[in-house]
């Protein structure tokens, strides 16, 4: 369906020399890991042999004897009609793999196996306790894990139909540290207020495409919230005690449907009072756990000081807490949030909004996610490794943060901070050790 980064990843797993590991790609649901996956496959080899285990329950029971390679597909030829295990021309697709934990413990035995390759994808992988009294184990040393996030600014300019012309235009722009032509520029920043809304959910993305309806795209994203929120009740049944169960459901519901109201405040750091009154950090530990594990939110952490490397400086119990996807963080709040995204009035989620869109596009450039907030009042949106020093990122949609930049810039050897970067809807400029970027260039700062 659309062009994504994720498969030369893929093709490097194929091409590995060496021994050879099952490849598990991880992310949340929808983001298009099992058309990417069935494509490479067709793609690449002559044989496919694709099991869905949410839907195929025989091909469950498979799994619940021995590991014997030669008796397991033997049984699967049984009850999968049309496949062929041929040696060194096969792939096996484990699509839903969470739904068969025995499955996943099976990979170490058709590793040493040798003879077929295998892909496995899964939504709810990272889940601590899923699946926990079916699972034989995780075949260590037996996995090379990739984990698949929603389309970035870049591929959803690809499904838009935007030109390699014009993107190695915007790339040499971002390099050289020279404006974009003013054509450009309005039109990026006009794409990057689309991306914004509509997302990189790949489905949502194909139904903006084809309607160019911003109503359909909000019921196509409300829709995705709602199987989130079932995906939350499913470790009911892996744990020991229901009662705790329930207790671990509530509070997961609680912190995600908080996500807009705490990035309102002026101070986005996560408060627990907003959750209950006397909210209490140790009983919301592991639901905010869950809900990073699953994929759907990202965590940026305060840092105690500025020095290299940053992740020893990060301070554990103060953090802030954004969506995975920009495109249904904007579903959550208020309807009609879009319309006004696209016409420029975002009134007081102007600043949650962009942040939201710039912490998206730094995980999914693999960045770790900091911010530094002092007592004092010294504030800096992000923290960020740019060409391998510490830099300031500020996004300008926010205010108050030019003078707590400028404080730490002036004595940026003590800090040991090299530059700043704004991210803002200015053109590229680059005064002293300030670089501004427009926002759509936010993937480039890799």
């Amino acid at each position: 369906m659309f062009r994504r980064k994720i498969t030369e990843d893929i093709i490097k797993w194929k091409n590995s020399t060496g021994k050879k590991k099952a490849l598990v790609i991880k992310g949340m649901r929808q983001i298009g890991k099992t058309f990417i996956v069935r494509a490479f496959a067709d793609a690449n080899y002559e044989n496919v042999v694709y099991i869905n285990f949410k839907d195929n329950e025989s091909a469950r029971k498979v799994f619940n004897s021995d590991f014997i390679v030669d008796r397991m597909i033997l049984d699967l030829s049984a009850i999968i009609p049309g496949i062929h295990f041929v040696p060194g021309k096969t792939i096996i697709i484990f699509d839903e793999i969470q739904e068969c934990a025995d499955a996943r413990a099976s990979l170490k035995a058709f590793m040493l196996d040798g003879r077929y390759d295998i892909i496995c994808t899964g939504s709810l992988l990272g889940i601590k306790g899923y699946n926990r009294k079916k699972n034989r184990g995780v075949p260590t040393g037996f996995e090379h894990i990739l984990y698949m996030k929603p389309m970035d600014f870049e591929e959803f300019l690809w499904a838009r139909g935007i030109s390699e012309d014009v993107l190695a235009e915007i790339r040499n722009c971002f390099i050289k540290r020279k404006a974009v032509s003013e054509t450009i520029h309005t039109s990026m920043l006009r794409l990057f207020r689309e991306y914004i809304c509509v997302g990189g959910m790949p489905y949502v993305v194909d139904r903006f495409l084809a309607t160019n309806d911003m109503n359909v795209v909000h019921e196509e994203q409300t829709d995705i919230l709602e199987e989130f929120k079932d995906d939350f009740g499913k470790h009911l049944d892996e744990n020991e005690k229901e009662e705790t169960d329930l207790t671990l459901l509530g509070r997961i519901n609680r912190v995600f449907d908080s996500i807009p109201s705490q990035l309102a405040k002026e101070n986005k750091k996560f408060t627990y009072s907003i959750l209950e009154k006397k909210g209490r950090s140790e009983n919301y530990q592991a639901a905010i756990q869950w809900l990073y594990d699953a994929g759907i939110i990202n965590i940026c952490y305060n840092l105690s000081n500025l020095s290299l490397p940053l992740e020893g400086n990060k301070t554990d119990n103060i953090f802030k807490i954004y969506m995975q996807d920009s495109g249904l963080f904007v579903a959550m709040l208020e309807e009609g949030s879009a319309g006004k995204i696209l016409s420029g009035d975002l009134g007081m989620y102007k600043g949650a909004v962009y942040e939201n869109i710039v912490v998206d596009a730094f995980s999914k450039t693999g960045k770790q996610l900091y911010y530094y907030h002092k007592d004092s009042g010294l504030e800096i949106d992000f923290i960020t490794v740019f060409d391998s020093e510490v830099s300031l990122v500020e996004v300008k949609a926010t205010s108050g943060n030019a003078k707590s930049a400028n404080t730490i810039l002036k004595n940026r050897e003590h800090y040991g901070v090299k530059r700043c970067i704004k991210l803002s809807a200015a053109n590229v400029g680059q005064e002293g050790v300030k670089l501004t970027v427009p926002y759509y260039m936010v993937f480039l700062l890799r």
